[in-house]
């Protein structure tokens, strides 16, 4: 469903009058009593009555897409998807309940925003994970509007009955992506990026050289040397703990690690 809007990638909507061909500096908006009688008349199959609904509440759509503005998405997209959401909170609206449709209709067109985005993010997440962190997502909203606070982690877990960690994991995982060399500060003279305050002094490319180096040496000694080093230099243990452990005397646990040790430095 794509527009033959004009807006430039990453655009903000509140610049823009033309969104998919609508001029929405002319949308209209209709009083609560008229939207409530369209909604009688569209659920008795009025497809007119409908057609105005949707043209009577894109004003709607627009206020909400303010909120996702700085994204990196096309305003028309974002509208257009917005658009959805308003038709199914047409179609799925129980007039029954004393509840005013702009109320139903904006979590519904949120959803169905945040659903394409998170469809569209650059990192592809499973679709167990993005079911959760939509599950999260409805509770945060309900729960907040419920005590008018935003609930912690915690809260939302015992709501939705899952664990804490399902639930932090959910949510980093929808994050939008933050690109490496995106400047966090800057005085005039080199901007600080990101890349500059989560470089790895640790898993450099020569440490990644030299663990290559250390299994491929580890590689060419027997049984015994291995088990030997491996009790010696990662279980901590001493010559005379390893002789105890294999039965042999601590002269020949010495012996075999100098030489296990030698025969390393061949190949590193």
């Amino acid at each position: 469903m794509r527009g033959s809007g004009t807006a430039s990638r990453g655009g903000s909507p509140m610049n823009k009058v033309e969104i998919c061909g609508v001029n929405t500096s002319k949308l209209k908006v209709l009083p609560g009593e008229k939207t409530m009688a369209l909604l009688d008349q569209a659920k008795q199959g009025d497809r007119e009555a409908r057609d105005e609904l949707i043209s009577g509440n894109l004003r709607l759509v627009l206020s909400v897409i303010q909120r996702f503005a700085g994204r990196g998405e096309m305003a028309d997209d974002l509208f257009q998807v917005g658009c959805v959401g308003l038709i199914k909170s047409i179609d799925n609206f129980d007039t029954s309940q004393n509840v005013r449709f702009s109320t139903y209709a904006v979590p519904m067109i949120i959803g169905e925003i945040r659903r394409y985005l998170r469809d569209n993010s650059a990192i592809r997440v499973s679709r167990s994970v993005r079911d959760t962190a939509y599950k999260v997502l409805q509770a945060r909203d309900k729960m907040t509007a419920q005590s008018q606070k935003e609930p912690s982690t915690d809260e939302i877990a015992k709501y939705l009955e899952i664990p804490r960690e399902d639930v932090v994991m959910a949510l980093e995982a929808i994050l939008d992506p933050v690109s490496l060399f995106e400047p966090l500060y800057s005085d005039g003279g080199d901007a600080i990026c990101v890349m500059d305050q989560v470089s790895d002094t640790k898993n450099t490319d020569e440490a990644w050289l030299e663990r290559i180096s250390l299994k491929e040496a580890i590689r060419h000694l027997n049984d015994r040397e291995k088990h030997i080093l491996s009790l010696r230099f990662f279980e901590g243990k001493t010559q005379m703990e390893v002789a105890t452990e294999i039965g042999i005397s601590q002269a020949q646990v010495s012996r075999l690690e100098k030489n296990a040790i030698h025969q390393m430095k061949k190949y590193l």
